[in-house]
């Protein structure tokens, strides 16, 4: 089974961080596909070792990314 997820990537220094809100599993790397990448094996792993649980405590199902406009100076 597979199932779709958020992935947000943002450059950190060097390199991007990459983080899955749904589940607040991140992960990191140099390129943003090497970032995506090492996000997707994360939740992966989570998957296989997380408890039915602790999968429905930490899961999200509505995450919405918008972009908000405030008043800066």
């Amino acid at each position: 089974m597979n199932k779709k997820l958020t992935a947000i990537i943002e450059r950190e220094g060097n390199g991007f961080v990459s983080l899955c809100p749904e589940l607040d599993v991140a992960s990191q790397g140099d390129t943003i596909d090497e970032a995506k990448k090492n996000l997707q094996e994360a939740l992966e792993l989570f998957f296989e070792t997380a408890s039915p649980e602790e999968v429905k405590t930490r899961l999200h199902d509505e995450v919405y990314v918008t972009q908000v406009e405030v008043a800066v100076g």
